[in-house]
């Protein structure tokens, strides 16, 4: 009989998914004077990153977002997560407040991981 086993990619992913799901996923990020102020991608992705592996023990996966954050309260972006397989998870920011140039947001990965395309 055969049994699929889950690469150690998806495993890491999966990881990372249910220690955001159970910890209150939220972060707070001072930014550079603006109007609106604006958290750049670069930043976002650092900080997603630190914050992911502090909730899982896991080490700092990668993490890429598209764009810049800007602080607008209801703003969102997606990032994503990859694992060293390829296979990736998206993780949804979404700012829930902003205090001068002090951007708050919550984050959320996604349930399901993505395997890794050939």
């Amino acid at each position: 009989m055969f049994k699929a086993r889950m690469t150690t990619g998806v495993s890491i992913l999966a990881a990372v998914a249910a220690g955001t799901l159970l910890l209150g996923c939220s972060a707070s990020v001072e930014t550079k004077k603006s109007t609106p102020p604006k958290l750049s991608a670069a930043k976002l992705s650092s900080t997603l990153s630190a914050k992911l592996a502090a909730a899982t023990g896991q080490p700092e996966p990668h993490v890429s977002c598209p764009e810049d954050l800007v602080g607008k309260v209801g703003t969102t972006t997606r990032c994503t997560l990859t694992a060293d397989d390829g296979s990736t998870l998206g993780v949804t920011v979404k700012v829930t407040s902003v205090d001068g140039d002090q951007i708050h947001y919550d984050y959320q990965a996604d349930k399901k991981a993505s395997p890794a395309t050939n």
